[in-house]
């Protein structure tokens, strides 16, 4: 068993078989339907919250696990036998997850070695560095060579997201720098960048095949990009994007996933995204 162990919380987006495969311990948030409660992953999939989101006159919301939840995950594999715990979160200036995760280890100082860290990042760009971080210490590096590790890709790792609407994003408050796409949000499909853990306004196509394409754009800038994901909130034109990167960026080459439901909440059904980590400088 690894001495560093790495925990995370569900915006990650990893699947159950991911996470199991690099011993990755994922604290779920929760979903609300209304009066409605569910526990991410665990008793709402990713299929069944978009089945819900389409049906239901209530937009979801999101609220962050507790204190208690991280601390409950951190002893469980204390209990296994890690000798550091390195707690990599989605973005702090996004979600309260972070501070219950530090409330967390502040609890057990002095009792089990917890390192907190803010991703600066969302969904398959969480996840990838969440899968980096676990395969360094599931192949034998120190806390510290972890976490700089988890430093090195946040500061490269960029996060892009084609919306339908702006409707999600703006009634859950998480409209940030792109209030300006307000003006036009009936005749646009918006694009998001995630990139420094804020959201801010990338670009203003006004057809879903030239946000495709502007998507396609951004990544053929960076020769030599790195950890390419392409995840979706059950976007029905997903082929399609596959299709269109094709030529410079064959299918297998790449991760292909789903956002799930924390994501889900703000960006809404349809959403398409692709997040990579620029070469070294």
């Amino acid at each position: 068993m690894a001495a560093v162990r790495i925990v995370t919380d569900s915006a990650c987006d990893l699947t159950a078989e991911e996470a199991a495969e690099l011993g990755v311990e994922i604290v779920p948030l929760s979903i609300r339907f209304g009066t409605h409660e569910f526990t991410d992953r665990k008793d709402l999939s990713v299929e069944d919250f978009y089945r819900r989101m389409k049906v239901s006159d209530q937009l979801p919301e999101t609220a962050a696990p507790s204190p208690g939840s991280f601390e409950t995950a951190f002893r469980s594999l204390a209990d296994e036998g890690a000798e550091t715990i390195v707690c990599v979160d989605l973005s702090s200036a996004l979600s309260g997850t972070m501070q219950s995760a530090q409330a967390a280890a502040t609890s057990l100082d002095g009792e089990i070695d917890v390192r907190v860290i803010d991703s600066g990042s969302i969904t398959s760009g969480l996840g990838t560095i969440v899968i980096e971080a676990a395969t360094a210490a599931r192949d034998g590096a120190s806390a510290d060579d972890v976490i700089a590790r988890i430093e090195d890709l946040r500061t490269r790792t960029h996060v892009f997201g084609a919306l339908d609407t702006l409707d999600y994003l703006k009634k859950g408050g998480r409209i940030g720098g792109a209030q300006a796409l307000l003006g036009g949000m009936l005749s646009i499909k918006p694009i998001i960048d995630i990139s420094t853990g804020t959201v801010e306004q990338a670009a203003k196509p006004r057809t879903r095949g030239r946000a495709m394409q502007w998507l396609k754009d951004k990544l053929l800038a960076y020769p030599g990009l790195e950890l390419l994901a392409v995840y979706h909130g059950e976007a029905p034109d997903v082929d399609e994007f596959v299709a269109l990167l094709e030529p410079e960026f064959p299918r297998g080459t790449y991760r292909l996933g789903k956002i799930g439901a924390v994501i889900g909440s703000h960006g809404g059904p349809g959403v398409l995204g692709i997040t990579f980590c620029e070469p070294p400088r």
